[in-house]
């Protein structure tokens, strides 16, 4: 997760809901318990690249809300193009139906899907995906 995510449950909760992603998280480990997960959250550009970096030729599939770098970061999107595992791309807000500026994404044409205006429902869809690989 990118920036500002690690105040999920408290910033704008009309928008990105109540619940902390720490929480979520705990949700998700307990709906797939054959699934081993890693997270990974900062608000630092270069620790998401070097974290996308490290997963991505180990893992089997990443799941990445790269927040306000969706937008700004062309590094995050060189990152994921270089990785060899699948990588999901999702937005608990609808990006589309908010700022013109949000509605460009560097990280979107090297993904294999974007999931955006679900809630945190949108990382367990990409975990099904993951999964099914389908």
């Amino acid at each position: 997760n990118g920036p500002n995510l690690n105040l999920l449950g408290q910033r704008e909760p009309e928008l990105y809901g109540s619940t902390s992603f720490e929480d979520y998280f705990n949700v998700l480990r307990q709906k797939f318990p054959s699934v081993t997960f890693s997270y990974f959250q900062s608000n630092v550009e270069g620790e998401i690249i070097n974290e996308i970096q490290r997963v991505g030729f180990e893992y089997d599939g990443v799941i990445l809300n790269p927040a306000g770098y969706t937008h700004t970061s062309v590094a995050i999107g060189d990152a994921v193009a270089a990785i060899k595992a699948p990588l999901i791309e999702v937005h608990i807000s609808n990006i589309f139906s908010r700022e013109d500026f949000r509605k460009i994404s560097y990280v979107s044409p090297h993904c294999k899907g974007v999931i955006s205006g679900l809630g945190l429902k949108g990382y367990e869809l990409a975990v099904n995906y993951l999964i099914e690989g389908k």
